[in-house]
This record gives structure tokens, sequence and C-alpha cells, in this order.
């Protein structure tokens, strides 16, 4: 076994990729913020239909989300290994606990937020990305050209109130997530230290509050402008 093996698998290794995936996905957040907020251009999907066309057309974003997806997958395979290993290495809980005071809720529940995330993940992907990839979708014409009207199909799963509810309380999970995530990737990373440490909580706790918060917005809005 090859020292790059042996690290990948050590317990070191395996934060190491945690932490890498965790960022990247982390600014992949951003980006398809970014797009989704095109969402509320009031412009009958033009904007978005064309963030969709050039998703899914331009070289660049083609391998970005390729590696999103084996990002995706070696975060989540990583989690459940350290998982693992940690029950292992503790078998037996201490006689007397008190979590509460030495750690966050999150930072206790990271396997259920991860969980119940991936679920949300499959389910986000089978409503949108595959209906794109595979599904029959009308078409849209604009100066631009004419281009795949992703918009309709986002905009009828926007105007199903149950839906539109498990994204919201979906988000709410991402939020403590991140809240534990954000942070924790950095510390992996070596990056602790008490002069920077302060601004990259408080960074967190912010990214963790707006981005969700961004995205809950969307799809809440949109009900409301099609009710």
């Amino acid at each position: 076994m090859s020292w790059v093996t042996k690290t990948l698998n050590s317990t070191l290794g395996r934060k190491l990729i945690m932490a890498l995936t965790g960022l990247f996905l982390i600014l992949f957040l951003v980006v398809h913020l970014a797009g989704n907020l095109q969402l509320l251009a009031n412009d009958g999907g033009r904007m978005f239909n064309l963030y969709a066309e050039s998703m899914a057309t331009n070289p660049l974003i083609r391998v970005v989300s390729i590696l999103n997806f084996v990002f995706i997958a070696l975060h989540v395979a990583y989690s459940v290994a350290l998982t693992r290993h940690n029950k292992q290495a503790r078998p037996v809980g201490y006689a007397v606990t008190n979590a509460s005071a030495n750690s966050s809720w999150a930072s206790r529940n990271m396997g259920i937020l991860g969980t119940i995330l991936l679920i949300f993940l499959l389910v986000h992907l089978r409503g949108f990305w595959y209906e794109v990839k595979f599904g029959s979708l009308p078409t849209a014409t604009y100066e631009e050209g004419t281009f795949k009207d992703v918009y309709t199909i986002v905009a009828a799963a926007y105007s199903n109130i149950f839906y539109v509810v498990f994204y919201v309380v979906s988000m709410g999970f991402l939020a403590f997530h991140l809240s534990h995530g954000f942070v924790s990737a950095f510390q992996t990373l070596g990056l602790n230290h008490k002069k920077y440490s302060p601004l990259i909580k408080k960074v967190g706790v912010g990214f963790s509050i707006l981005v969700p918060l961004l995205f809950a917005l969307i799809p809440v809005v949109m009900f409301i402008q099609g009710s």
C-alpha cells in the first residue's frame, strides 16, 4: 500500500478529504444560488433559461458539474467512514456525559443532518436534473435563440405547497449542517488561530444563515406569485 493510500485511509486523511470536498461544495452553493436567484427576475423565466443553457453547454461548467457529483460522493463516503471509525474507537459511552456543554447540536448530529440532506439532494436531482437531461421539455424562444424551458418545471414544482415546505425545511437542516461544517473545514486545514478563528466563525455563522435563507426564499416567493 502506497503512502498516498495510507494517508487517505487514515483518520487525518479522511478528515482532510472531508474538509476539501466540503469547501468545494460550499463554493458550489454560492454559484448555484447566484443562478437560482434569476428565477425571481419576473421575466417569464428568460434569465433563468439562459443560465440553464450556459450550464448545460459551457465545457468548463460541465467539468465542474462532474467534479461536483464526484465530490458529493466522496464527502458522503468519507463521512460514513469517519462515523464508523469514531463508533468503533469508542464503543461504550462515558458513564457521565455533558455533550451539550462541549459541542454544538449540529456537530453532534452531522451524520443525521447529512443523511437528510442526501435524501433532499436525491429528490431534487430527480425532479430537476433528471428531467432536464432525460425528460421531454417544452422550448422557449428569445432574441438569443430557442432553449429548453427549464423554468417551466421549476415553476411547476414550486407551485406545490408540499414540495415548497419540504424544500424550506431541508434548507433549515442545511443551515445547521453548514454552521458546523464551515468552521470545521478550516480547522482541519490547520487554519485555527486565535487571531483568525473568531472571524472565520462569524463568517461561517453568517454564511450558514444567509445562503440557506436565500435558497428557501426562492420557492416561497414563486409559490406566492403563482397563487
